[in-house]
Parts: C-alpha cells; sequence; structure tokens
C-alpha cells in the first residue's frame, strides 16, 4: 500500500475545459478528452459523473496493478477491485491462449468506465470518451460518430475516416502499432479496431499488431524491461525500430496480421480492422448481416 500511495501522490489529477465545451481529465498514464452531446441539463451531470468516476479509477488499477502485470492463462476466478479491472480482465480473456496481460486493454478499458458513468441516468445525443486515441463513444438514434484513421503512430495524421452509424454495434475504436504510446513486438505502422467496446477493441488491436511481423535484418528488438523498467511484457522482445523492408516481406506481415484478425471477425470479438504497414492498407469487416461501416 506504500508503494500505492506513493504513486497516488506523485500522480495529481487535474481538470480542464478545452474548446468546444470538452472536458479534459489527466491523472498519471491516464489522459482524457470528453464529450457529450444533449441539453445543457443532461450534459452538465454527464460531466460531472465523469469526474467523480474518475477520481477512482487510478487507486483501483493500483490496488490490482500485480494480477493487471501478469500473464493471463484462461482461469483466473478472483474478483477485482474495480469495474475498470474487470473491463480489461474481460476483453483480454478470448486471447489467454496467447501471450497476454490485462495491461493489453488498459486506456479503451478506462474509456468504457468513463463512459458508463457518464450515461447512468443520463439521456444524451451523443458522447465520447477519448483516450489518447482509444475511444468509448455513445450515438443516439438518428446521429453517427466519425472517426480519423491513424495509418502511421510514426507520424500521426489523418490517413482515411470511418463513420459510424447509430445501427451499427460498434462502440469502442483502439490503435496499436509499433512506435506508439505503448510497446509492441510486431512491426505495424498502425492497426485500427472496431469493436462493441473500447477495451474489447484495445485487446483486439495489440494482438493484431503483434501479428504484423517478421523475421528481417532490418527490425531491431530489445527486451521490453530495457525499455520501461516496470512494463508487462518483462523480457519479451519488442520492436524498437524498422528499416527498409523489401514489398514480399511488407506482404507477408500484413497477411499474417490479417489472418489473425480475421480470426477475430470469425469469432465475433471484432467488427472491423483496419492494417497498416509502409504505404500498404488491409481493410477486413464484419458483414454478416450486420450494419457495414463506412471506411474511405
Amino acid at each position: 500500500m506504500k508503494h500505492a500511495d506513493a504513486l497516488l501522490a506523485k500522480w495529481q489529477a487535474s481538470s480542464a475545459w478545452l474548446p468546444s465545451g470538452r472536458l479534459h481529465l489527466q491523472q498519471g498514464p491516464i489522459d482524457l478528452v470528453i464529450r457529450a452531446e444533449g441539453s445543457e441539463t443532461e450534459t452538465q451531470a454527464a460531466y460531472r459523473q465523469a469526474a467523480e468516476s474518475f477520481d477512482e479509477i487510478l487507486p483501483g488499477l493500483i490496488r490490482d496493478l500485480k494480477r493487471l502485470r501478469a500473464p493471463l492463462t484462461g482461469k483466473e476466478n478472483s474478483a477485482w477491485s474495480s469495474p475498470t479491472a474487470e473491463r480489461m480482465h474481460r476483453a483480454c480473456r478470448p486471447h489467454a491462449a496467447l501471450w497476454i496481460t490485462p495491461m493489453a486493454a488498459v486506456a479503451g478499458a478506462v474509456a468504457d468506465t468513463i463512459l458508463a458513468a457518464m450515461r447512468e441516468g443520463r439521456r444524451l445525443e451523443r458522447a465520447y470518451v477519448n483516450n489518447g486515441g482509444d475511444i468509448a463513444f455513445h450515438i443516439g438514434e438518428g446521429r453517427s460518430f466519425k472517426v480519423g484513421l491513424v495509418t502511421s503512430l510514426q507520424s500521426p495524421g489523418v490517413g482515411g475516416r470511418t463513420e459510424i452509424p447509430h445501427e451499427s454495434p460498434v462502440r469502442g475504436v483502439a490503435t496499436s502499432g509499433f512506435d506508439g504510446r505503448s510497446l509492441s513486438r510486431g512491426i505495424a505502422d498502425a492497426v485500427t479496431v472496431l469493436a462493441r467496446d473500447a477495451a474489447t477493441a484495445d485487446a483486439a488491436a495489440t494482438m493484431i499488431a503483434n501479428a504484423v511481423d517478421a523475421d528481417h535484418p532490418a527490425i531491431l528488438r530489445r527486451p521490453a524491461e530495457e525499455l520501461q523498467a516496470d512494463s508487462d511484457l518483462g523480457r519479451s522482445p519488442v520492436t524498437v525500430a524498422v528499416g527498409k523492408l523489401p514489398a514480399k516481406v511488407i506482404e507477408a506481415a500484413l497477411n499474417s496480421g490479417a489472418a489473425t484478425a480475421e480470426g477475430m471477425l470469425r469469432g465475433n470479438l471484432i467488427e472491423g480492422a483496419n492494417l497498416a504497414l509502409r504505404n500498404r492498407r488491409v481493410t477486413l469487416q464484419n458483414a454478416k448481416g450486420k450494419v457495414v461501416t463506412r471506411w474511405n
């Protein structure tokens, strides 16, 4: 508990209003941009509820931090200290046969938790919680939500857009890849996933980005713990640099990631994915009788 208290003392929470009526909440590694749309009474109440819920996010995660950094076995039965930790575990559990820790879904799970708090008892037309690019959102009837696609985390910029209508089951989007906020075992410039919630999208994007991979002398890797001493990846090698790659290596890496994404689509874990590597893109989507999300 002393370690937890020290972290909380070090990471003081802050809040500020941004242009266009957005709310910014930040504490330690958590950095949220929040927007609610609807009547003034409903939106102001939603913002208050978001701020109140935010106060409990980091303490809850710190209480479970040791377990959240441990690889899943698929047999975990113990209760978690917070709804955010539960969301992380639930999102990562389908991937337990592969190597994964609940930390793979932390950004998306935080966004989901805050969005759920905002919507509690409220009538909102639309809302979103953006946690560093991993976004949970609410779409009211007759509305839609547009998301810019990042095709390179090394030089972020909008490389395309997707529009999600109310009728779509998608309510979360996440992006992962080499040289992003989190360490990656793959070489993807960016993998963006659409799913029913942000935590699920976050875990899936992590796993698909790991699968966009190849062996080549231009790819440099180092143990994760050498880059981040407290990384949940331990001594697992992660990508630190990617040089010039032959076209056939790029194609093989994208095909590997696409195969992983297709498996998730067949298992109804995700609704769509956009994989990018060296100006090449692969887009996959679940259209089994469901509303098709528009990519461009």
